[in-house]
This record gives structure tokens, C-alpha cells and sequence, in this order.
């Protein structure tokens, strides 16, 4: 069975931050991490629109991402998802066997997975798809030097 199993059904709570419910950013930071390895920066999971927006748009957090088309999306990369014109949801790329899709945590349903087409169904289209780059960080202390991370999937970037 892909990993990606072992998710589905996760509780959604507009409030919940793990392990017994998640929101969707907190569902998507503890896949990263777990799956990934990846420390993925926290972000408020407002209740109203304006504000999930806003959260959504955190510069600090989107430095240490890449978009990448869709065609060349691979699994792990983040999923920004949207209904109507806001980009308010997030998931993560994943690639079993069966086909690929977004594994994301949703009101309702708690994490569910769902190719593309099952996506637009049920409303969502995808806004962009995000590879992590990670930080710029010193080799021998592990300290932030700033910058952006390019060329790299994890190790041997180049700060710029």
C-alpha cells in the first residue's frame, strides 16, 4: 500500500493542529514532515476568507518553495488548491500506483485523496503546485544565511 494510505481519514478540525485533528495547512506540515523530512514554517488557519488569504499569501513561508507546472508536479510537492478566484486550501502531491492526485484534509471528509478530475467535482481547481527548495543554511552550523535556495531539492543549493 502507498504511504499515502495511512492518512486517509485523518479528522479535519477547523482548529486542529494534531495528531487527533488537523486543518489543512497542520495536515500538510505534519506530511511533510513526516513524510519528507521537510520543517515546514506554521501559518494561522483563520475562519474567515479575507484572513485565510492573507495567511496564504506568507511570503516568508513561499521563499522556501518553487512553482513548478503541473505536468512536472512529483510526489511531495504542495498543491494550492482554490475555489472561485482565492487560493484557500492545500494539499500534497501524491503518485501511487493507481494514479496521481492530491492527499488534502478537508472539512467534512478529514483527509481524503483525489485525482484532479474528482478535485474540479468537488469544486476545487488547482492554483499552483509548489516544490520545496528549503532554506539557505550554513553547511557546518546549520544556521540561516538568508537568501533564497535554487538548484537544489534538499541538499547542494546555492544561496542567492
Amino acid at each position: 500500500m502507498h504511504w499515502a494510505g495511512q492518512h486517509i481519514g485523518t479528522p479535519y478540525s477547523d482548529t486542529g493542529t494534531g495528531p487527533d485533528s488537523y486543518h489543512c495547512w497542520a495536515f500538510f506540515r505534519m506530511v511533510q514532515r513526516v513524510q519528507f523530512g521537510r520543517q515546514v514554517g506554521d501559518i494561522a488557519n483563520p475562519l474567515d476568507l479575507r484572513a485565510q488569504v492573507l495567511a496564504f499569501g506568507d511570503r516568508a513561508e513561499l521563499a522556501r518553495w518553487q512553482t513548478v507546472p503541473l505536468h512536472h508536479a512529483v510526489e511531495g510537492d504542495g498543491v494550492l488548491l482554490r475555489r472561485a478566484r482565492y487560493p484557500i486550501h492545500v494539499g500534497i502531491w501524491v503518485t501511487p500506483p493507481d494514479g496521481a492526485g492530491v492527499l488534502h484534509c478537508v472539512r467534512g471528509a478529514g483527509a481524503v485523496y483525489q485525482r484532479p478530475a474528482m478535485l474540479a467535482a468537488d469544486g476545487w481547481s488547482i492554483h499552483g503546485v509548489y516544490r520545496y527548495i528549503g532554506d539557505c543554511r550554513d553547511a557546518d552550523s546549520g544556521d540561516a544565511q538568508g537568501g533564497r535556495a535554487v538548484g537544489c531539492g534538499g541538499a547542494g543549493c546555492q544561496c542567492v
